[in-house]
């Protein structure tokens, strides 16, 4: 075991010996660690000044409603612009306004108003910056290293995602909260100046008959990036099963942790903390696993695999009541989803022309927005009815999207 791990190790690491993409994994985490921070700083100074859940319920959807809608906008800006041009202008942009919300908050002159026109500003710029981040990379990395690059750039994301809230909330505990957004805002302004340091490959030059060039406008560029995505089998499913897995983290991993926390295993919030752990651990796990592994293994096989594991899970979940079995399913669940995750990206960036790359990435990202609001609406439903139905519906989904992959020869064969 020690000689494979050992063996394996030099491939993981490999893309770190590039300097253009330890900035693009530096400033992506920052970028990543400055969301994180947001997220509890606008909570926290919104429940200040009002007290108010359902106000605080407004300023978040005006941050989240403008990243959806903008997102395709985005991706489609990101296959004819620079990609790093737009992660380095949303960065500064969001510096900015992070640093502006902090004085004013500081002042003590800061409204409910103000507040909501600066998420719904974050929530904008930000829609320029998630899918340029994904697409950014065959442009910093040879193809050959995309998988062990789109680990640790996952593992390192994933690790951000949990702690910045919990460093946010720290920041705020310690001082008061329009410190949290300056913070934030060193976040964001060194997360600019890291990646307008990257060399990036120069893009091929593109064939006459690309998307790129048969869209004259915006609306038709996104016209042909949802077309271009739509109409191949091989993308359609791996945009599918990722819609699918945000259904599974927005409401099953939400609302479901939180009622058998609660209602089954009688935990409270230590159990629900355990399992959000256990979740994010296993992602982390599985996104390494991925990366070490490496090659260019049968993602469509992957991918139906992937969807028939997270079915079991949900019924394991759905049945069990013993702590330790449900720890243990929810680690396992996180590490598929890490594992399979590298190599569906990877497939993505290496097999998808540039020109049209960052759309394809917007699409995908705009579905999984639209899954959650979703499968939230949904799970808090079915919830009530009891954790059984909830769960038992998700894993009934899975099952569907697991068969639906099976059943297409060019998925099966997808490497």
């Amino acid at each position: 075991m020690a000689t494979t791990l050992a063996a394996d190790r030099p491939r993981l690491w490999a893309p770190a010996r590039h300097r253009s993409f330890r900035l693009l994994w530096t400033g992506q985490a920052l970028s990543l660690l400055g969301d994180g921070f947001s997220v509890v700083a606008f909570s926290w100074i919104t429940l200040t000044l009002t007290g108010s859940t359902l106000t605080l319920g407004y300023v978040l959807a005006f941050q989240a409603v403008p990243r959806a809608l903008l997102t395709l906008v985005g991706g489609t800006l990101g296959d004819t612009w620079s990609t790093r041009t737009l992660m380095v202008a949303s960065s500064w942009t969001r510096a900015v306004l992070m640093a502006a919300v902090g004085v004013v908050g500081l002042t003590g002159d800061l409204t409910v108003w103000m507040l909501c026109a600066a998420a719904a500003a974050f929530g904008a710029v930000d829609a320029f910056f998630q899918p340029a981040r994904v697409s950014i990379l065959p442009s910093v990395v040879d193809k050959d290293l995309l998988a062990p690059a789109n680990a640790l750039l996952g593992a390192g994301a994933r690790t951000a995602a949990v702690v910045g809230p919990a460093v946010g909330g720290t920041v705020i505990a310690l001082t008061q909260a329009p410190v949290a957004f300056l913070v934030d805002a060193v976040c964001f302004a060194l997360c600019g100046l890291l990646v307008s340091r990257i060399r990036t490959r120069p893009r091929p030059e593109t064939p006459k008959d690309s998307p790129a060039k048969t869209g004259p406008s915006l609306g038709a560029r996104i016209r042909e990036g949802v077309t271009y995505t739509l109409r191949d089998p091989r993308l359609r499913t791996i945009v599918a099963l990722d819609t699918a897995v945000n259904f599974c983290y927005a409401g099953p991993f939400t609302v479901g942790f939180a009622t058998l926390a609660d209602q089954v295993l009688r935990g409270g919030s230590a159990t629900l903390g355990v399992l959000n752990g256990a979740l994010a651990g296993g992602a982390v796990l599985g996104t390494l696993a991925g990366g070490a592994v490496g090659g260019r293994p049968r993602v469509g096989l992957l991918v139906a695999a992937l969807a028939g594991w997270l079915g079991v899970g949900m019924a394991v979940l759905g049945l069990a009541e013993s702590t330790p079995v449900v720890v243990v399913t929810v680690l396992a669940m996180g590490f598929a989803i890490g594992y399979q995750g590298v190599f569906g990206l990877s497939w993505i960036q290496r097999n998808i022309p540039q020109d049209v790359l960052t759309r394809v990435v917007s699409v995908d990202m705009v579905l999984g927005y639209a899954a959650a609001p979703l499968s939230l609406l949904l799970c808090g439903a079915l919830a009530g009815t009891g954790h059984l139905a909830l769960f038992g519906a998700v894993a009934a989904v899975l099952a569907v999207t697991g068969l639906a992959v099976l059943a297409s020869r060019a998925v099966r064969e997808m490497r």
